[in-house]
């Protein structure tokens, strides 16, 4: 009987397969998202986006050196997944969906491999070390030659281990870009471990030969040593530095459980589920899906979603998001979005496409990585020949210390680094950045500009004022307004219906007495609503009860430029009821703290100009501007710009897209407009403006670290590469060097995973 193997990649071929790791962006044309295993540099990215832009059907691809993954725009109808990542595998690198289970036991046991090829060169360093120190430290006529020769052959022995499995991953990708004819960083490293090999060989085989002088097996074994030993690091940094993304894209649960038509419960794969599906979370568990609470109060977990750092209480009628984790209690949530229509879906594109993009500072090191990497070979190369006349060990020697201790690595490492540990700490704060570059153009802003709807304000509207007749209190008034309230969705009715809740939390039984009392409720759309009180008791609405404007409730319209509703009954005028837009709680702390820092704050909004003076006074805004239409407001941020000023936007992206995309950086609130259809470089995924205060410390901080690593990494190949090439740098301490510069570049970085709310040292 015979078998047949289906490789994987020709799985994902199935179009019902694209949605679980691609987006549609277009008819026919997808995004995938793809982790890649055997990347090691910025070489290796340059390398993937060479070999899949090769392929017809590809438009675009950006691979990350840092985080791995990469971001593939492709055409169903000029190629499929199998195809493309084919093309990467033979370039070297495997590709796999970057939230396929597989890709995160795949990474957890090349971190176990590594691990292991780390300690067996620890083992036979520490053993050769011990064979070479009788040899430093004897005198001449000490050691016997036979004994001497039995010390080189013992080192030989523990060197095979190195070479042959420690030093795997550098020889196969130096290997295969040899047969590739490219050049990477690796390359460098594998020449100087083969050679100090060959010539220690020949000189343990042939003692009286021109190598037997001296054998380097000690050399060998260190650098080796030290080198996994940075890399491992380094690997255990840079999961550290995109951990935010992967919790982010880790949250949802593989299955659920969803109620049957008959009161049971299946377990299902997530991708199944539809809107109007009945879901049970228990404790522990993460919601699937968006939707509403319909049994069941719980505490759930937020802060990766949306900034807020503590739990929040939610029960029936209550809605929850995908992502976010049930704490303490069971809960059944009808769902209402599903798959790539959840907000979950939109952060997860969004820190996919930050993940990937490069910012100026990393493209310019990268486009010098090639010919930095030939320079490294051609001084290799001028450095044996000036040293051949001293011999040819030696000559050798000090071309893999050349090779060894010039990889550029620490340099293509100190600008991505740097910025995704920020871009990490930012989103696990509650600020998700979209573009990298935006960190960088937050340091140079001089000028901050707010929206006010939305932005400086909630979208709700808060009660603020409460007149009535003679003989009806206030009380009464907002009890039967908010009875009425109740049967109509108009932001004005909300808002007092919501305040009659929050004064009248002790009176439950009363609202329900008043919900009771109320019949035949009718809304007339964007009028008011009207139905009929049917209690007789003095002092009591009488008959037909109306709430709404003024002409709807047969009032004489009265000017004035606050908004009111009024409630009436068959005798005539009940109440008013004073509105206003509800600033938020932490605008005008935020706006102070803003100009503390030295930045001019301004005010656009498409109001009329009481209400924005009104707002403007109430933040502390002396500069502001209403009636502005779109094209205004892009007006106005032209003129600030001409003017020399680095402006920043601020919206909530309803209607702020021109002005969004205009700013030379842009903030837009995440739960105002969807998330993929935002223009700003950075979304607030709460509903805090406070988290916007840190941001500009945060992004100096960023570009002062980043510049401290361009420069470290500089200093050490201009300090370290004359050093080698005059031979007074052994190879050994070229491999400390070289692992001990990159691991200090990602360390300076890692300082800056420290979330928004934590203090970090500089």
């Amino acid at each position: 009987m015979q078998s047949s193997t289906v490789a994987p990649e020709s799985l994902l071929d199935d179009p019902e397969e694209w949605p679980q790791f691609s987006q549609a962006r277009a008819p026919h044309v997808w995004q995938s998202s793809v982790v890649f295993e055997g990347m090691h540099c910025a070489a290796c990215a340059i390398a993937i986006e060479d070999a899949l832009l090769s392929m017809p059907g590809i438009a675009s691809v950006q691979v990350s050196a840092t985080t791995h993954r990469g971001l593939i725009e492709w055409t169903d109808e000029q190629t499929r997944p199998s195809e493309w990542m084919s093309a990467a595998e033979k370039a070297g690198y495997r590709a796999v969906p970057a939230n396929d289970a597989a890709a995160h036991a795949q990474r957890r046991a090349d971190a176990r491999t590594l691990l292991w090829r780390w300690g067996v060169s620890g083992l036979c360093m520490m053993q050769v070390m011990m064979y070479a120190t009788p040899v430093y430290l004897a005198k001449p006529g000490d050691i016997t030659p036979e004994m001497m020769h039995l010390l080189r052959w013992a080192s030989w022995v523990l060197c095979l281990p190195v070479m042959f499995f420690s030093c795997q991953p550098f020889l196969a990708n130096a290997w295969r870009d040899v047969r590739q004819q490219r050049i990477s960083m690796d390359l460098p490293v594998a020449l100087g471990i083969v050679v100090t090999f060959v010539i220690s060989s020949l000189g343990t085989f042939e003692p009286q030969g021109g190598f037997g002088a001296e054998v380097y097996f000690d050399s060998l074994t260190m650098f080796v040593f030290f080198l996994l030993s940075g890399r491992w690091l380094e690997m255990r940094l840079r999961h550290r530095t995109a951990g935010a993304l992967e919790a982010v894209m880790n949250r949802l649960p593989d299955s659920v459980n969803r109620q049957t038509a008959h009161g049971g419960w299946e377990r299902i794969a997530i991708r199944h589920l539809k809107v109007g599906d009945v879901i049970e979370v228990l404790p522990g568990q993460a919601i699937a899906a968006d939707g509403v609470v319909i049994q069941g109060h719980s505490q759930v977990d937020e802060a990766l979603l949306t900034g807020e750092s503590r739990p929040l209480s939610r029960g029936e009628g209550d809605a929850v998001i995908a992502g976010s984790h049930n704490v303490s209690a069971p809960l059944q949530v009808r769902v209402h979005l599903v798959g790539a229509a959840t907000r979950f879906a939109q952060i997860v594109t969004l820190m996919e496409t930050a993940s990937t993009t490069k910012p100026d500072m990393s493209l310019q090191v990268d486009r010098w990585a090639k010919p930095f990497l030939m320079a490294i070979l051609l001084a290799a190369g001028l450095g044996a020949a000036f040293h051949w006349p001293h011999g040819p060990a030696q000559a050798l020697m000090v071309a893999v210390a050349v090779l060894v201790v010039t990889c550029p690595c620490a340099l293509s490492l100190a600008t991505p680094a740097a910025m995704l540990a920020s871009a990490g700490a930012m989103a696990r704060s509650g600020v998700l950045v979209r573009r990298l570059q935006a960190l960088q153009a937050v340091a140079e802003v001089d000028t901050v500009v707010f929206d006010k709807t939305g932005t400086l304000t909630r979208d709700a509207l808060a009660l603020t004022d409460i007149r009535t007749r003679e003989g009806v209190s206030h009380a009464q008034a907002l009890q039967w307004a908010g009875a009425m309230a109740r049967h109509s969705l108009h932001p004005v009715s909300r808002a007092i219906h919501l305040a009659a809740r929050a004064k009248q939390p002790q009176s439950v039984e009363v609202a329900k007495d008043a919900d009771g009392l109320v019949s035949d409720p009718q809304e007339l759309a964007g009028q008011g609503v009207h139905a009929r009180w049917t209690s007789q008791a003095e002092g009591g609405p009488q008959g037909l009860l109306r709430l709404g404007s003024a002409v709807f409730c047969n009032l004489p319209e009265v000017d004035s430029e606050q908004l009111q509703a009024y409630l009436a009954d068959e005798d005539g005028w009940l109440a008013s009821f004073t509105l206003q837009e509800d600033l938020r709680e932490d605008a005008l702390s935020t706006v102070q703290a803003l100009q503390d820092q030295g930045l001019r704050v301004v005010l656009l909004s498409g109001d009329g100009q009481a209400a924005v003076q009104r707002v403007a006074k109430a933040v502390g805004i002396s500069e502001a501007h209403a009636q502005c239409s779109p094209q205004d407001k892009l007006a106005a941020l032209q003129a600030l710009q001409a003017q020399g000023h680095r402006v920043a936007m601020v919206g909530d992206g309803l209607n702020d897209g021109p002005v969004l995309a205009g700013a030379h950086v842009s903030f837009a609130l995440g739960q105002a407009v969807p998330l993929a259809q935002s223009k700003a470089d950075m979304v607030l995924l709460g509903a805090q403006l406070g988290v916007l205060v840190p941001v500009w410390a945060r992004s100096r901080h960023t570009v002062r670290v980043v510049r401290q690593n361009l420069v470290w990494a500089l200093v050490y190949n201009l300090a370290c590469v004359p050093l080698a090439w005059m031979g007074w740098l052994p190879a050994w301490l070229a491999g400390l060097g070289m692992a001990f510069s990159s691991l200090g570049v990602v360390l300076n970085a890692l300082r800056l995973s420290i979330s928004l709310d934590e203090p970090w040292f500089d």
